[in-house]
């Protein structure tokens, strides 16, 4: 598993109760399911470059990688958001989704 990024430990640091909640949510909610970890994985960073999320982006595209996706799938759910999200967004989330892929 990769790093974590500094702001979010020290977060769950000062807010052990509140980290702990959050873990356990979003393992209910991967578990609420019949998708796999990869394509939940994917999912994820569909719905963080839809919302805008810069680290929601950043950290999906880490655990999507964590799960085994490649690089490329990566890339085309960055792609894919073109006609719903448009030109500008769909850049952005590549963005996410190379700044991610560089620090490889």
């Amino acid at each position: 598993m990769r790093k974590l990024p500094e702001h979010f430990t020290r977060f769950v640091e000062k807010y052990p109760e509140v980290g702990e909640a959050h873990r356990r949510l979003g393992a209910a909610a991967a578990q609420a399911g019949p998708l796999d970890a990869k394509t939940t994985a994917l999912v994820k960073l569909a719905v963080a470059i839809g919302a805008g999320g810069e680290g929601a982006g950043h950290s999906a595209a880490r655990k999507a990688l964590d799960a085994g996706c490649s690089a490329d799938e990566l890339r085309h759910v960055a792609i894919l958001s073109v006609t719903t999200l448009g030109f500008p967004s769909m850049m952005r989330g590549l963005a996410w989704v190379e700044d991610v892929l560089g620090d490889e």
